[in-house]
């Protein structure tokens, strides 16, 4: 025992130093719990289970508007793995909100739903509306831009042909956009940014 004090009191204060380290250091930040994406997730994809996963980040870092229960709402654009779910990423009345003053968000019929099928949410259009009867085609809206574009099984009721989509539009074209929609072949044109 006499040979092995100078051990046992080198043992004895590393584990004394232990202790006063560890109740002198400052203790865990706080965090939250934030709903991110689990994996890459397409833009007008309903949310399961599975597609979120729950991330601890500082409260300060939650972004403004973090989804508190998206299972089973639709994505109005794609999610890359660990980002945020927020409102203005579903579909829903969150969508426009990050839009800037002056814009109106409005689901618009576009004529030809394959057409639809090349527009992702964040794309730049022009709406184009021509009447088949004049045989003349006129810009309804200029630099509108793409919030969703549902899949073609949430968006089709049958009654119309075509295909919706969700844009966000200087307010003063919401009335040539709508008028258009019910007696003219509404197109578009864009430029990817």
């Amino acid at each position: 025992m006499l040979r092995r004090r100078r051990l046992i009191a080198a043992l004895l204060l590393g584990a004394a130093a232990a202790v006063a380290v560890r109740s002198l250091a400052p203790p865990e930040p706080p965090t939250a719990a934030v709903l991110v994406a689990a994996r890459d997730l397409p833009a007008g994809q309903a949310l399961r289970p599975g597609d979120l996963s729950t991330a601890r980040v500082p409260p300060a870092a939650v972004p403004h508007g973090a989804a508190a229960d998206p299972v089973g709402r639709r994505l109005a654009a794609p999610l890359r793995a660990g980002e945020p779910v927020t409102d203005v990423r579903l579909v829903g009345p969150g969508l426009g909100a990050a839009q800037s003053p002056g814009t109106t968000t409005l689901p618009v019929r576009l004529s030809d739903a394959g057409q639809v099928a090349l527009l992702t949410a964040g794309d730049r259009i022009s709406l184009l509306g021509t009447d088949p009867q004049a045989g003349s085609t006129r810009v309804l809206a200029r630099d509108a831009t793409v919030l969703a574009v549902p899949d073609p099984a949430s968006a089709t009721d049958g009654a119309l042909p075509g295909r919706l989509v969700v844009l966000a539009l200087d307010s003063d074209a919401i009335y040539h956009v709508t008028a258009a929609s019910a007696a003219e072949y509404v197109t578009y044109t864009w430029s990817r940014s």
